[in-house]
């Protein structure tokens, strides 16, 4: 039982960290003006490639640092852009979409596992056809981890293990990696205090504001897609490492399946959201926000909403370290 309980917590460590691939993208509704679907539309003015940018102007004492991160990545193509480590140390705080310091807490850990569960005692096998659900169970099983741990585990968490390239104990043996992990190691080593932008439960709420069918559907088409080799979390991967941000916001856009029609619930209100947190702390203080590198570029990424705020937005446009 409690080898079960350690592959829940790296199982759902690394799924609070997928936005990219799975919740990087806040509730239906939420915001009236977000209705118009936005990351259909990438705005006109390109950005330049690169995933860390410098926050000036508008009467800043000091600047302040916005990262795009992919939530997780594998150890061989982990990457910091030169300057990365320069601008956390120019940085007073550190902030992520969540406080990650929450995620080692073990009763928030408690927590989190009874909130990855779908309601009214739902499973799998409800929301899927017999087909599709020998399809999802057969996947899991080749990778070690039976269905019937996972049965009641909302299907959106578990699109991050669609490709069998990835196993849900690989974060704690170090085959993959996570951006937000790392950053929070420098934060501790530095004693760099750290906070977030939303509190794990509007995370996880973000899952119950898309039908469970609609996440079943997105699990089953990610894994078909994983097993005829056009994974498109390589492809992410791939642009990731190309710093390319507009080539991020052109496959949001182009994206179809189960979750086709729901990117406004899981970019839109977030970043709209974050604006006017991210404008009090850098008022305070130089603040180095770490987000999912998929909330950055668009009409209303977060670069975008910046600058109509009135700050400049200046890219490190760098190589690799």
């Amino acid at each position: 039982m409690n080898k079960i309980f350690k592959s829940f917590k790296y199982l759902l460590s690394a799924l609070l960290l997928v936005s990219l691939v799975a919740s990087c993208k806040t509730s239906k509704g939420q915001l009236d003006d977000a209705a118009q679907s936005v990351t259909k539309t990438v705005k006109d003015e390109k950005l330049a490639n690169a995933l860390l940018w410098k926050i000036s102007g508008n009467e800043l004492a000091q600047p302040s640092y916005l990262y795009g991160t992919i939530h997780i990545i594998d150890k061989d193509d982990f990457f910091l852009p030169e300057g990365t480590l320069g601008a956390i140390e120019d940085s007073e705080k550190m902030v992520f979409e969540i406080n990650m310091e929450d995620m080692s807490d073990m009763s928030a850990a408690m927590g989190l596992m009874q909130k990855a569960f779908m309601a009214d005692n739902l499973t799998l096998k409800d929301l899927l056809s017999e087909t599709d659900y020998k399809l999802v169970g057969d996947h899991f099983k080749k990778i070690g981890f039976p269905l019937m741990f996972l049965e009641r585990i909302k299907p959106m968490f578990l699109t991050v293990f669609a490709s069998g390239d990835m196993d849900p104990m690989d974060m704690k043996t170090g085959k993959i990696k996570s951006y937000e992990m790392e950053f929070m190691e420098i934060a501790q080593n530095s004693k760099m205090p750290m906070g977030g932008l939303e509190t794990i439960d509007f995370q996880m709420s973000v899952f119950d504001s898309i039908p469970y069918k609609a996440q079943a559907q997105m699990l089953v088409e990610s894994i078909q897609s994983g097993d005829t080799g056009t994974d498109q979390f390589k492809q992410m991967v791939d642009i990731y490492k190309a710093q390319d941000l507009n080539a991020m916001q052109e496959m949001f856009a182009a994206e179809e399946g189960g979750l086709e029609g729901y990117d406004d619930i899981l970019i839109v209100g977030r970043n709209k959201n974050w604006i006017p947190q991210m404008v009090d702390m850098m008022g305070i203080q130089p603040t180095f926000f770490a987000v999912g590198a998929g909330h950055l570029g668009g009409e209303y990424g977060v670069i975008n909403l910046l600058k109509e705020k009135g700050y400049t937005l200046t890219p490190f446009t760098s190589k690799k370290i």
